[in-house]
């Protein structure tokens, strides 16, 4: 190799590095911007929130000094705070909490006290002792906190001040009753908070599956698997849909206002109850592909056909709910990727192959329960639409390559994935 060739060598390295470097830095640039959508979606549906914290705790401490003439109500805007920010959708259980562990704490800090003095020891020993007894009575975090914070006050302040118990316990019941009171008058939008939660879970959804689908057609593995990875990583997106089901839930359950949404709500909440569960299927699904893939499967194109049709119907399924305008189109992709998964069955797969033509069936049920289904009458219409399609290519072929379908059970929702599959 001559000397300009070296250099000619060097420099296309050397373009190639810098591309590669741009490459980086965009993707790193995109990765930023994608984590800051998804912490301004979070800021948007908590927003509510925390107006609402910020009124019930001017709202607590009002009452607290003006009513009732506390000099210094501290804890009453903190259990306020406490109640409305840290127990989204179960303000009602929380002030319970509340209450049970300032009764703990107040219990076990005014007996001990009275007995063994205050210091070092005898804090650690009340602290102990109230949290056990806190435990007794509930498993809930609030309960322990408020017994031990509750026992240190008692230990350390019962020497120079006196009568703290009942204005603590008033402060509690207070707090806790500005924050329902609050929730009550300033409800969010029930539908509108689990619509925001939804948009970016079905969004990854959608994405996922289609590159998915692309991947099972070329029969790409990294491809299939880096869609396997971004489904198995929606646990947080999933997370942030709970919350927006809680927060909609109470906003139904205390507020008069949205009383006339709880038929809209319930029909919501049962829809998020069975996208989890198709989310999880759908998880178990793509690992077996990506294994067909990686093992030299045969990959009939009704496979990725099916995956491309739980995408599309997903993406139908959104539009549907946000407008309120329900069709029959979501339902019938759900069925067209059945009669895919039939045809891609007797066209012929290997081990991987069956399974993923049985989470296919597992996945279509899901989504038709979440639609408002029943569970029996879901499990019918995909091992007929099965079955049928099967029939059907039956009668164009003198010998079909199977004579039995893929195992299908309706396990009950608490199965793990891998019982699933």
């Amino acid at each position: 190799m001559t000397a300009a060739d070296e250099r000619s060598e060097d420099g296309v390295r050397g373009a190639a590095g810098r591309v590669e470097a741009g490459v980086a830095r965009l993707v790193g640039w995109l990765s930023r911007r994608v984590g800051w959508q998804e912490r301004r979606r979070t800021l948007e549906l908590y927003t509510i929130l925390a107006v609402q914290a910020g009124v019930a705790a001017a709202l607590a401490w009002t009452v607290a000094h003006e009513v009732l003439n506390h000099p210094s109500p501290v804890f009453a805007p903190t259990a306020a705070v406490g109640t409305i920010a840290a127990a989204i959708g179960r303000r009602t259980r929380r002030t319970i909490e509340l209450l049970l562990g300032v009764l703990a704490g107040l219990l076990v800090g005014d007996a001990l006290v009275a007995v063994i003095g205050t210091g070092p020891w005898q804090i650690a020993t009340v602290v102990t002792l109230a949290i056990l007894l806190a435990l007794t009575m509930s498993r809930g975090g609030a309960v322990v906190s408020q017994a031990g914070g509750t026992a240190v006050l008692i230990v350390t302040l019962a020497p120079v001040q006196r009568g703290l118990e009942l204005p603590r316990i008033i402060d509690a019941v207070i707090g806790g009753i500005a924050a329902v009171a609050v929730v009550a008058v300033l409800p969010v939008n029930p539908m509108r908070i689990i619509q925001r939660a939804a948009r970016p879970l079905f969004a990854a959804l959608i994405e996922h599956l289609h590159n998915a689908a692309d991947g099972l057609a070329a029969r790409d593995g990294a491809m299939v698997a880096a869609a396997r990875d971004g489904l198995s990583g929606l646990g947080p997106r999933l997370g942030l849909l709970n919350d927006g089901v809680s927060g909609a839930q109470e906003a139904v359950a205390v507020s008069p206002a949205r009383w006339h949404r709880r038929a809209e709500f319930e029909h919501y909440r049962r829809g998020t109850r069975y996208l989890d569960l198709a989310v999880r299927g759908g998880q178990e699904m793509l690992r077996r592909a990506a294994t067909a893939v990686h093992d030299g499967e045969p990959v009939p194109p009704g496979l990725a056909a099916a995956v491309h049709d739980f995408g599309d119907a997903l993406a139908l399924l959104q539009v549907e709910a946000e407008s309120g305008h329900r069709t029959q189109r979501s339902e019938q992709l759900i069925l067209k990727a059945v009669d895919r998964a039939a045809e891609a069955y007797d066209d012929g797969v290997g081990f991987s192959g069956s399974v993923v033509v049985a989470q296919i069936r597992t996945v279509a049920t899901d989504l038709l329960r979440s639609l408002g289904c029943d569970d029996e009458e879901a499990v019918d219409a995909i091992r007929t639409r099965f079955g049928r399609e099967r029939a059907r290519r039956a009668e164009h072929t003198t010998e079909p390559e199977h004579t039995t379908e893929p195992e299908h059970t309706t396990e009950p929702e608490h199965t793990t994935e891998s019982d699933r599959a």
